[in-house]
């Protein structure tokens, strides 16, 4: 991102915080439906000087990560797999299509009577959540390559393996990404929504307690930080490795 677009967004952000201060000084936000930007600052500073926010984020982004490079790694192989062997996609493909349309959530109880109460089921959530999103594009990325590179290929000699490796996935990977985005997305929802049911710890954890405690400021921290979170990963991971793929690609 240029410093201009930095710049504006930014500014953006500033006066969408003064404009909510501005609105709650003036009463037009009843505090017990939404707090202040303060009052969400304050909750923030106490989560950060007894640790609970830290322990909050450093558990729920060790289970994301998990989760989501079992996703990955998984959904790459499926996708793969559906897109250059026919059989499969007539027989597993109509099947990741349809588990893809349940719910991350929905996967809970399932979690709750395989691996009981503890990270092994939030880790599954999250994992089966992103998986057959991953699927699915990486499948839509394999079958959008040129034919023409895999003829190439195979007339050099290219064939099993390597032809995959060297040839398929790199021709794939720019639009791989975006698959990998929606595989973080499911996850991110996977991982907070099974930690409010059945966690001790994590983010998904807090926002819980501020529901039972009725602390409205809690719950709004909480989820400031996952927003926050979720725009750091994309500018520091997603967007860079977009503008590295665009560059080597000849398309910016």
């Amino acid at each position: 991102m240029d410093r201009r677009a930095a710049a504006r967004r930014a500014a953006f952000y500033a006066a969408l915080v003064m404009s909510w201060q501005a609105a709650s000084s003036a009463g037009a936000l009843p505090p017990g439906l939404l707090p202040s930007p303060l009052d969400v600052a304050a909750d923030l500073a106490r989560g950060a000087a007894d640790s609970s926010l830290l322990a909050g984020v450093a558990t729920t982004l060790w289970r994301l990560l998990a989760g989501l490079a079992i996703a990955i790694g998984a959904g790459v192989a499926l996708g793969v797999a559906m897109a250059r062997v026919p059989a499969v996609n007539e027989t597993a493909g109509s099947l990741v299509l349809g588990l893809q349309s349940i719910p991350s959530i929905a996967w809970v109880p399932v979690a709750l009577i395989w691996f009981g109460v503890g990270d092994a089921g939030i880790v599954f959530v999250t994992a089966v959540g992103a998986v057959f999103a991953v699927t699915t594009s990486i499948y839509s990325s394999v079958r959008n390559i040129p034919p023409h590179y895999l003829e190439a290929a195979r007339n050099m000699g290219a064939r099993g393996g390597h032809l995959v490796t060297l040839v398929l996935l790199p021709a794939a990977f720019p639009h791989m990404i975006s698959g990998f985005k929606q595989g973080w997305a499911f996850a991110w929802r996977g991982v907070v929504g099974a930690e409010m049911l059945f966690s001790f710890l994590g983010l998904g954890f807090l926002l819980n307690v501020g529901r039972h405690t009725v602390d409205i400021s809690q719950v709004v921290a909480v989820l400031v930080v996952i927003m926050a979170m979720g725009m750091a990963v994309d500018a520091a991971l997603f967007r860079r490795l977009e503008d590295r793929v665009r560059e080597r690609w000849g398309l910016r």
